[in-house]
Parts: C-alpha cells; structure tokens; sequence
C-alpha cells in the first residue's frame, strides 16, 4: 500500500529549504524580519511611551537629542521630535502602522486580483477581454498619480490608504494569475473535471487556484515592501495616515524641516527603520522567487 510521504521530507521542501538557507544574507535578512515582527506586536508593552497619547506629551522636551534626559528623568535613547514624541517609541508604533498596511493592501489585492485573472482565464471571451482592458487601463497610469488623485478624493486615514493601494496594485496580481491560468487550463485534469459536471466555481476554485497560486504568493511578499514604500511616500507627501497615527513616512516629513539645523535624528532613525524594513522583505521574497522558479 502506498503511503503519503510526509511534508518535511518531501524532496521539494527539502530543497527549497536547502537554497533559502544557502545565504548568509537571506538567514540574517530572516531573522531581521522576524525580530521586527516580535517587536512591532509588542510595542505596547516595549516601548517606554505612548506616542498616539497627546496629553502625555511635553513640548519642552522637544527636538531633544539621543540619549537625552528630559525634565521628569525620562531617558529617551533616540531623542524626540518638535511633539516631545519619543522617537524609539514612534518608530515602534509607525512600524505596526506601516505593516498593517502593507500587509493588508498586498491580502486583499492578492484575493481580487486573483480571482479576477482566475475568472478572466476560465471563462474567456467578453469577460476576459473587459477584465483585461481595466487592467490594462489601471497599469497605464503610474501608481503614485492614482494613489494621490484617490487620497486627494477620499482623505486621510489608515483605511483610505489601504484602499488606494488595493486600488491600485490588483491589477498586476490578475495579470500574473491569468497568465498561469491559461496554461493550467489546457491541462487534462481540467477538462476531467468540466466533463465529470463539476460547476464552474468548482474547478476555479479547487483545481486551478492551488495549482496557480504559487507564483503569485511570491509576486506578494515582493510587493508587500512595495506596498510599504508607497504608503511610506503617500505619508510623506501629507496624504497618507494621519498625524494622530503616524506611519514611518510621516515621522520621516516630520523631522524634514529640521535636517538643516542638525536634528537629524528625527528623519535618520525613521529612515534607517524603513530601509531595514523594506531591506529585509525584498531579499527573503527575491530569495524566495529563486528557490520556487523550477527553470533554476
């Protein structure tokens, strides 16, 4: 009787193991990222301040320096900005607003996207030809322009942002998902399936998305860093989150005006925060692109 071979052994498993392991870069880049995630759900609990809490800040601990002490003792190791807001504590916060973020605009556009490009590739014809056309029509505009005209119409909020990139980074995930479709649906299990009468949303769903999904989850860890940058530059530009919940790029416009009278660290230390964020992300997804591409 044969039996399932268990998924740690599987020979592919194995050996996509074996390449995400066989850099030193890609093992410290994990790491990283796993040490932000700890730190981003424990913010609350790890960071000396609440930064979204007005009534706590002092103005006159303002625009302090590092390893300042203000006038009630507090030691604030990466200094405060022009609020009295302590820095470390800010960017902890911005961290969790900045992976919410991209987290939730890479789920969501990973789902609609996919089941567009899924039906789009099934049912073909008008259907494919339409769903195509607004892809078609979405990617000819830059991605920045279509965020801002939306922002501009919406306003500010962490859930408007997340609307924005939905918006705006769907289409790419349909047109990855209907190519990979197309292919999958000339396979012989398909037409086994369509000749058993199994419906439509059926086969979709059970048979061509597990088989199709692969490269789009990789497209997606990409793009969650993606996702970050211009949620990052949205904030900047003074469209993204609010001021009352400041993301990483909105700590980094904050601190801009002062880079030239030397309080560097309130843009540097964001900065440095969103480099190794994006940093880390980018190369266990490229990483991971390579180990999942069959042709290698």
């Amino acid at each position: 009787m044969r039996t399932i071979q268990p998924l740690e052994d599987t020979p592919r498993r194995a050996a996509i193991l074996k390449k995400l392991r066989g850099r030193p870069t890609v093992t410290g880049s994990v790491i990283a990222l796993a040490i932000l995630m700890v730190v981003v759900l424990v913010a609350p609990y790890f960071a000396p301040q609440n930064p979204y809490d007005l009534a706590n800040l002092n103005l006159l601990d303002g625009r302090l320096a590092p390893r300042s002490t203000s006038m009630d003792g507090m030691v604030y190791l990466l200094g405060t900005d022009d609020q009295g807001r302590d820095m470390l504590s800010a960017i902890l916060y911005g961290l969790r607003i900045s992976l919410m973020v991209g987290l939730s605009a890479v789920a969501l556009s990973t789902a609609i996207g996919s089941m567009a490009g899924l039906i789009a590739a099934y049912v073909g014809g008008f259907v494919d030809t339409l769903i195509m056309r607004i892809v078609d029509f979405i990617l000819g505009f830059p991605t920045i322009l279509v965020a801002l005209v939306l922002l501009a119409m919406m306003g500010r909020g962490v859930d408007k942002v997340i609307l924005a990139l939905v918006v705006v980074q769907w289409a790419h995930y349909a047109r990855i998902m209907r190519g990979r479709a197309l292919q999958e649906r000339r396979k012989e299990y398909v037409e086994a399936a369509a000749n058993l009468g199994f419906p439509a949303w059926r086969i979709m769903v059970f048979h061509l998305l597990p088989n199709c999904i692969g490269p789009v989850m990789v497209f997606a860890t990409i793009q969650i860093a993606t996702a970050i940058a211009l949620e990052a530059t949205l904030s900047f530009l003074g469209v993204g989150v609010p001021i009352t919940e400041p993301s990483l790029g909105l700590l980094i416009a904050n601190g801009f005006q002062y880079l030239l009278s030397g309080d560097y660290w309130i843009s540097m230390f964001p900065g440095v925060a969103l480099l190794l964020l994006i940093l880390t992300i980018n190369i266990v997804g490229d990483r991971l692109r390579e180990a999942l591409d069959p042709r290698r």
